[in-house]
């Protein structure tokens, strides 16, 4: 029961990820090596973050369950470095808009799983005990997946000339919504009391118009069917 427990975990967490990188032409590119170099620019943008954090925003004692928002909204704005870190990655590519973004939000969210969920489903998963916290762990690290995608072609969409003007205060607001989407998170959990699976529903919502609302705007622009460059 506990290897099967774990299997599902970790077929949940990482199959998903396989089967973007199959069927969104990654794989007929041979762009492994450039995810991996994507996922090497995820690691240092969390080191400089994880440096500027405990440079310039000390942590402050708050009461225990208490939420200290003017904290969190300083950790969440320097966040804006994952933005800063997914175009550097992508100006580093030349192809396709649709390549780059998918290679650095591929190579973003796969790091983002092994770095933060591999070790808990490998040591949690395979507990006696069965907890449904893992598989919900499993079904965020899918939501991540489409988060990270979507947040790359948001940031490759900011930087084309071709956008449509009256589209570029969306991107502006949508980036910054996934910026502060862990103060939000925190809000709702604080405000409103939402339970695990009510909060994992609303972060699925949440990443489902973004994504549906920045694949709208990629379609808009003339070019992203033939040689759309970046």
């Amino acid at each position: 029961m506990t290897f099967f427990h774990f299997g599902n975990c970790v077929a949940l967490a990482y199959v998903p990820y396989v089967i973007v990188y199959k069927c969104s032409g990654l794989a007929e590119y041979s762009a492994f090596w450039k995810c991996v170099q994507a996922g090497g620019a995820y690691l240092f943008t969390q080191l400089c973050k994880m440096l500027l954090l405990a440079t310039f925003f000390p942590s402050t004692e708050t009461a225990t369950g208490g939420l200290d928002i003017t904290g969190e909204f300083l950790k969440s704005t320097v966040d804006i470095a994952d933005l800063v870190g997914l175009h550097i990655v992508m100006s580093k590519f030349a192809g396709k808009g649709q390549l780059k973004f998918m290679i650095a939000g591929m190579g973003w969210a796969t790091a983002e799983l092994i770095v933060t969920r591999f070790l808990p489903l490998w040591m949690g998963a395979r507990g006696v005990e069965f907890d449904w916290k893992y598989i919900q762990m499993s079904f965020d690290s899918n939501i991540s997946l489409i988060h990270h995608i979507s947040v790359a072609m948001l940031v490759w969409l900011y930087s084309r000339s071709d956008l449509q003007k009256s589209s570029l205060p969306i991107v502006v607001t949508l980036l910054g919504l996934a910026c502060y989407r862990p103060l939000i998170v925190e809000i709702l959990m604080q405000a409103v009391g939402l339970g695990s699976w009510m909060l994992l529903l609303a972060k699925a919502g949440f990443t489902s118009v973004v994504a549906l609302i920045s694949l709208q705007m990629y379609l808009s622009i003339p070019s992203q069917g033939s040689n759309s460059y970046y």
